[in-house]
């Protein structure tokens, strides 16, 4: 077969352009369509978020004003079509507590359980983990509520932490090892005041130890 004569060759090459800009025609189409549709469920996503934080200022309102059962409605809404907000979690937070304060444990240690399988924050979770183990010992289930304290990583939570776990220890009737814990709450800088070191000191006192003046101190006294 003999070689293409250079109008061949140049018909040839115009074919093949033609062809290849069909496909650069669609793929600016598409990316085009892709930017479209991302810009479309960025301000969707936006909108979906305003919404969500209007229903959750308005469940705050309705729990504070008493209205229980306005704020079951809004927190259930939050939960359905804003699951990923951070807002059913943080209801849930809420809603638990109002639940704790009527004396509704079983209610307060599911919202509880909930924000621990859904927050999206790690600092959330630690939170609902450590109101739960409390509510677990007001119910009598001090093992469970241990089992729950018991975190590898509890980071700036740590102090907090260890006065629960010697809380549930002295509802218990571990008054050594009540003791054991507030002393290692005590040891842990409290740089964040997070934690009332007055009461702390109360509790160390009334079990027979001796509030440390220092984190040094406690080690030393541990030690000892």
């Amino acid at each position: 077969m003999s070689e293409m004569n250079e109008q061949e060759q140049w018909e040839l090459a115009k074919q093949k352009i033609r062809e290849l800009w069909i496909y650069v025609v669609g793929g600016v189409a598409l990316g085009l369509a892709a930017l479209g549709g991302w810009n479309w469920w960025k301000e969707r996503r936006e909108v979906q978020a305003e919404t969500a934080s209007a229903r959750y200022e308005e469940l705050i309102q309705a729990y504070a004003r008493n209205d229980a059962t306005r704020g079951t409605t809004l927190l259930d809404q939050l939960k359905n079509d804003y699951a990923w907000t951070p807002y059913p979690a943080l209801g849930s937070l809420i809603a638990a507590r109002v639940q704790v304060e009527a004396n509704e444990l079983d209610k307060a240690s599911a919202s509880l359980r909930f924000v621990m399988d859904n927050a999206n924050d790690d600092a959330i979770k630690l939170i609902a983990r450590m109101r739960l183990a409390r509510v677990l010992s007001a119910q009598g289930k001090h093992d469970d509520a241990l089992a729950l304290l018991k975190v590898d990583e509890a980071g700036a939570f740590a102090t907090r932490f260890a006065d629960a776990r010697g809380d549930v220890l002295l509802a218990k009737g571990d008054r050594a090892g009540a003791l054991r814990e507030y002393l290692a709450a005590r040891a842990t800088p409290n740089t964040d005041n997070v934690l009332d070191t007055d009461m702390l000191d109360l509790k160390i006192r009334d079990l027979g130890g001796t509030p440390p003046a220092s984190p040094v101190d406690t080690a030393t006294n541990e030690a000892s």
